[in-house]
C-alpha cells in the first residue's frame, strides 16, 4: 500500500510518500481502506520526536473509510486501550499513530472497538475530521467541564479545531460562548458558528475585556485553555468558576498566585482525549441536536502531507486540515 512514511524526526520535509507492506490480518482488529485522514496537532509532536514513535513509522490519529470485512462505512477512533475507568485513562491507553501505524496510508488496521458508523451526511473529509477533535472537545466540556445550558463558556484561541468545535457544541446546548484571537476575522468566523462574541488575546488587558463580554459582565463559568495560559484563564473566571486544560500549545509552564485561586474557589481540571463512553455521548449529542459539520481549512492529497503540515504549523487557517486518499 502507498502511506506517508517518518523515517526521522524533524521538520515537515521528513515525511514522505512509500510503498510498504499492508497491515497483517489479526483476531479482534479490522482493517479500514482509508477515504480520508485529518491533521492534528498532535501528528506534529509525533514528527518532531515528541512521543518517541518508532521508526520508520506512520503518523495519523484520525480517519475514515471503508471498513475491509463487512463493507461498512466508518470512521476510525484514536483512543487505543483506554481502560475500565471513565475518570482517567489506564496505564496501556495510546493515541493512534504514537506507536501503531496510524492513518496517513491507503490501510489502517484498528482493534475493532476503534471503529464507528460514519455519520450520515459528513463527507469522507468532514467524517475523518470529527473523531479526535469532537471526542476531545466532548469530554473538555461535559465529562470534566460540566457545561450547562446558560453558562458562559469562553473558548481561547478561535480558529484551531478544538476551539471550533467548542463553539459549535455549546452553542448547541445553550452556552454563552466568547472567544479570543489573534485575529479579528477569526472571531467573525466563529460568531458564524455560534459565538456571541470575542476578544484580541494581543491586548494584556484580555482577561477583563473577556469578562465585561459575559451574560451578567461577572466573568466566565468555563474557560476552555488549550494553550497553557492558566493565570490569564482565571483572571478571566466568576468566582467558583472552572478552567479545563487540554493543551499546552503557547506555555508549557505557569505561575499561579495560589491565595487569589483558593480565595476565588476556583477548579483547575486537566483532560485529554477521551473514552469510547465519551464517544459515545459526542454521537448522542449531534444526533439529537443541530450541529454543523466540522469546518475544513483545507483539503490536501495525501501525497502531500508535508505541505500539510507546513500549512496547520503556520495557523493562519480556520477549521481542520484533511488529507485526501483519493
Amino acid at each position: 500500500m502507498d502511506a506517508v512514511v517518518l523515517r526521522e524526526f524533524g521538520a515537515p520535509d521528513v515525511l514522505k510518500m512509500e510503498s510498504i507492506s499492508d497491515p497483517v490480518t489479526r483476531s479482534g482488529w479490522v482493517t479500514v481502506r482509508l477515504k480520508a485522514a485529518a491533521l492534528n496537532w498532535h501528528d506534529i509532536l509525533v514528527r518532531q520526536g515528541k512521543y518517541s514513535s518508532p521508526l520508520p513509522h506512520v503518523l495519523g490519529a484520525d480517519g475514515a473509510g471503508i471498513r475491509a470485512d463487512t463493507g461498512e462505512a466508518v470512521l476510525v477512533l484514536p483512543p487505543l486501550w483506554w481502560g475500565d475507568r471513565e475518570a482517567a485513562p489506564g496505564p496501556r491507553w495510546e493515541i493512534l499513530g504514537d506507536h501503531h501505524r496510524g492513518t496517513y496510508a491507503e490501510l489502517v488496521r484498528v482493534p475493532e472497538d476503534c471503529v464507528a458508523p460514519k455519520p450520515r451526511g459528513l463527507t469522507w473529509e468532514q467524517a475523518a475530521a470529527l473523531p479526535l477533535v469532537g471526542l476531545t472537545t466532548y469530554r473538555a466540556l461535559f465529562t470534566r467541564g460540566r457545561l450547562r445550558a446558560g453558562e458562559n463558556l469562553l473558548v481561547l484561541g478561535a480558529g484551531g479545531g478544538v476551539a471550533t468545535m467548542a463553539v459549535m457544541l455549546a452553542s448547541a446546548v445553550g452556552a454563552n460562548v466568547t472567544v479570543t484571537s489573534s485575529s479579528i476575522s477569526k472571531i467573525a468566523q466563529a460568531q458564524e458558528l455560534g459565538a456571541a462574541n470575542g476578544v484580541l488575546y494581543d491586548d494584556p488587558g484580555w482577561p477583563e475585556a473577556a469578562r465585561r463580554l459575559s451574560s451578567d459582565g461577572r466573568g466566565f463559568d468555563l474557560v476552555l485553555d488549550s494553550v497553557g495560559t492558566w493565570s490569564q484563564s482565571i483572571a478571566a473566571l466568576r468566582p467558583g468558576g472552572r478552567v479545563v486544560v487540554l493543551g499546552a500549545s503557547r506555555s508549557e509552564l505557569a505561575t499561579l498566585d495560589v491565595r487569589q485561586f483558593y480565595f476565588g474557589q476556583y477548579e483547575l481540571i486537566g483532560t485529554t482525549m477521551g473514552s469510547p463512553g465519551d464517544f459515545a455521548g459526542l454521537l448522542t449529542l449531534l444526533d439529537t441536536e443541530t450541529v454543523p459539520p466540522v469546518p475544513i481549512s483545507a483539503v490536501f492529497p495525501l501525497a502531500e502531507a508535508a505541505a500539510a503540515h507546513q500549512y496547520l504549523e503556520q495557523g493562519s487557517g480556520f477549521g481542520k486540515v484533511v488529507l485526501s486518499h483519493g
